[in-house]
């Protein structure tokens, strides 16, 4: 055998050495609270909670549908409705621009999904806010949903629950277009409860500014996921203004139920049972 040929066979024979096998991305998350390092799926299975800490994470408007409603029974309303850019603002970036980018990026064409749903059999109408999508602020569209749904709610008699995840309040983009939406959803609010109806508001992390100041307040109960942010200007804010420590656990929804702000604190595995329990006394 030749030099040539032993150096070919010996070549063949040595197996290519073998590539390192890395974890695959996204597996894994780490806890905003416990700092645990956590199997994605599991928090998944759990509905987006924690199960060391119970931690409540982040959910989109369509998971909190699913995890909620019955299966294939929400309705959409007023998905045509889109944003305008009426004062052409601009500060970092043109407001036009940034909705494109929102609107591409979460697959959402606003803040706010509203419809028709059933929650264990029990018909209503259901509207999310996504703090996605610039933060959940509520513009000119998600103050016009809001409205909208809550007058069918009054039209055919249906329970109300709105669950609220808006870290901007008014969207500053819009001017007064946006502010006039705290006291229209209210109106219409006020409306839909002198007619008898029941209006169930859920507060997650977050829910703050115009939204906190408007009808996440106005529920005829007010339920609130654990450990979530509530309020209307930030803690940083308003220590900063009134040049005091603030009180331990300031602006949560543990806080907030203390002080009679809230009626109570429900984790989101039992916010389902919760809220059909909540329609069957007050609407029996």
């Amino acid at each position: 055998m030749s030099s040539v040929e032993k150096s070919e066979l010996e070549s063949d024979s040595v197996p290519p050495p073998r590539r390192k096998r890395g974890v695959p991305e996204g597996l894994w998350i780490g806890c905003d609270n416990c700092k645990q390092t956590l199997y994605r799926q599991v928090v998944e299975q759990a509905g987006e909670v924690c199960p060391e800490c119970r931690h409540h994470f982040y959910i989109s408007a369509s998971k909190r549908i699913k995890l909620l409603l019955d299966t294939d029974s929400f309705e959409e309303w007023f998905d045509n409705l889109a944003p305008k850019d009426p004062l052409g603002f601009v500060d970092k970036r043109a407001y036009a621009d940034r909705l494109v980018d929102e609107q591409a990026r979460t697959g959402m064409r606003e803040a706010c999904v509203v419809g028709r749903g059933y929650l264990r059999g029990r018909p209503l109408v259901f509207g999310v806010t996504d703090s996605a999508f610039i933060m959940g602020s509520m513009g000119s569209v998600v103050g016009e949903k809001l409205t909208r749904a809550v007058e069918v709610a009054t039209e055919k008699h249906l329970p109300l629950v709105i669950v609220s995840a808006s870290g901007g309040g008014a969207r500053m983009h819009e001017g007064i277009l946006s502010l006039m939406q705290m006291a229209k959803v209210s109106a219409a609010l006020a409306r839909y409860q002198n007619s008898g109806g029941l209006f169930i508001s859920v507060l997650t992390n977050p829910t703050m500014g115009g939204v906190a100041a408007s009808f996440a307040s106005l529920g005829d109960v007010v339920l609130a996921e654990p450990r979530a942010l509530i309020g209307f200007a930030g803690p940083r804010v308003v220590a900063s203004t009134v040049k005091i420590s603030l009180p331990k656990g300031f602006q949560t929804s543990e806080f907030l139920l203390e002080h009679g702000f809230v009626d109570r604190i429900v984790d989101r595995k039992d916010l389902g049972i919760e809220i059909a329990r909540l329609i069957d006394y007050c609407t029996m």
